[in-house]
């Protein structure tokens, strides 16, 4: 990831790091693997992320096409 910076404007250039890293998912990732995660609760974990993304997709399938 690389951001440049202009005008020796380091703050604003931080606040693009920070945006980009977040968008990347690079905060999340580091939160889940600050300690050991059970097998048990990984799983978990990814079903229910995996049916947020489902029914986000539907919502928006669903508002295009009129219902």
């Amino acid at each position: 990831m690389e951001v440049i910076v202009n005008d020796n404007n380091v703050d604003h250039a931080l606040r693009i790091l920070k945006k980009k890293m977040q968008r990347e998912g690079v905060y999340k990732d580091m939160k889940i693997h600050r300690r050991f995660e059970k097998p048990s609760v990984k799983k978990a974990r990814k079903r229910t992320e995996s049916l947020r993304r489902s029914r986000k997709l539907n919502r928006r399938r669903m508002a295009v096409e009129g219902y």
